[in-house]
């Protein structure tokens, strides 16, 4: 049993929040002494059981919320429900099998990513409580339909539970990058030292909503990663395409994945820093009809909340001056400190400044198969803004 201060509301956790931070909850010497990610019946102030959580006593999310029923056992059956209810879910939103599996607390399974390519799925386990389990995780995971388990043990999250880094097959056997079909394009995926998980899927519907606008136009995607608007782009019909990223391992995986396309003819990579590249492509005079700005979390926590937006509004004034007059520019976020409202005045802001004026067509989020609990705002992270550039 862990249990609540006296002060702490317990209505939050009633309505649906899944964390209970380290000055919420009762640290005595034998809730200290637990080790990380044990599983406990959590209490009110009054000792009325709420749930059963996974205490963690060194991290700031001392406790995380695995099932409202107090009494529930946490096992390979308990998890097999899990998955089987997020298999379901995406079954009915698309018709192969490639993607996010599940998406941590959305998904019931606080601190745990998959993603699934095919017969493969990768997991990362960034609670305790999933790392102590990651046995039964893949058990339960072959059991649902996959041959091969990646376990990727790497990321900012797990260092923050003071967990140990490394990638693992722990199920099956992965001989190499795989390709997944998506939005008409092909990308090489690589699950074993790539990022993350070797794809985003997350940004599945942003990439098919910009590609309407790229037949008959040249496309810049900056901080491509392996392709993820480019490829779309000229699936969709680009004259060309140049990706840049400061990885050159992605930007390989993204020229092997044009070439499986059918379009590594119209497909140029450039390596650098996206915005030391905007600057010279400034200066080399070159401009496109459409551009786009994906960039990695620049602000992850809320201490680099305003370091973050001047950095978004940097990248929003470098890429809406490469788009040509009645060009369109889509400009995204993946920070959760950076809610939408900041985010879209910061772009608005750098666009501005690059002078030009512009027109918001759609405000996208992540992909269904990245479901957001509503209790949990952190769980809505993405932001991809569409705007329409006059002059």
């Amino acid at each position: 049993m862990v249990r609540l201060r006296p002060k702490t509301d317990a209505r939050r956790l009633r309505h649906g929040y899944p964390w209970v931070w380290a000055d919420q909850l009762v640290t005595d010497r034998r809730t200290k002494a637990l080790s990380p990610g044990t599983i406990a019946t959590l209490e009110d102030a009054a000792r009325t059981p709420l749930a059963t959580v996974a205490v963690t006593p060194g991290s700031k999310i001392i406790a995380r919320v695995l099932d409202r029923d107090p009494e529930a056992a946490i096992d390979e059956s308990w998890l097999a429900g899990r998955i089987a209810r997020a298999t379901a879910l995406r079954d009915r939103l698309y018709r192969t099998p490639y993607w996010r599996w599940i998406h941590a607390e959305a998904d019931g399974l606080p601190g745990v990513v998959i993603d699934r390519f095919g017969d493969v799925a990768v997991c990362q386990p960034n609670a305790a409580w999933a790392d102590a389990l990651r046995e039964p995780v893949a058990d339960a995971l072959v059991a649902a339909g996959a041959t091969t388990v990646v376990v990727n043990a790497e990321g900012r999250a797990r260092a923050l539970e003071g967990l140990p880094g490394g990638v693992e097959v722990v199920r099956g056997r992965l001989d190499g990058p795989l390709p997944v079909e998506m939005n008409g394009a092909t990308y090489i995926a690589d699950l074993l030292g790539g990022q993350k998980t070797g794809l985003f899927y997350d940004q599945r519907d942003n990439h098919a909503f910009a590609a309407r606008f790229a037949d008959g136009v040249d496309v810049l995607d900056v901080f491509s990663h392996v392709g993820g608007f480019g490829l779309a782009a000229v699936a969709a019909g680009a004259t060309s395409a140049l990706l840049v990223d400061a990885s050159e391992p992605a930007l390989a995986l993204a020229r092997q994945g044009a070439d499986r396309s059918g379009a590594g003819d119209r497909v140029e990579t450039r390596a650098g820093d996206g915005f030391d590249v905007m600057a010279a492509l400034a200066a080399e005079g070159r401009r496109f009809g459409l551009v786009i700005s994906d960039p990695p979390a620049f602000a992850p926590a809320k201490p680099a909340l305003q370091a973050g937006l001047r950095a978004y509004e940097k990248a929003a004034r470098l890429a809406a001056a490469l788009v040509a007059p009645g060009g369109v520019l889509v400009l995204c976020s993946c920070s959760h400190a950076a809610d939408l409202a900041k985010f879209r005045a910061a772009c608005v802001a750098g666009i501005g400044r690059a002078g030009r004026s512009a027109r918001l067509l759609r405000t996208g989020f992540a992909a269904p198969d990245h479901p957001e609990l509503p209790a949990l705002a952190e769980s809505g992270y993405l932001k991809a803004l569409t705007f329409a550039l006059d002059g």
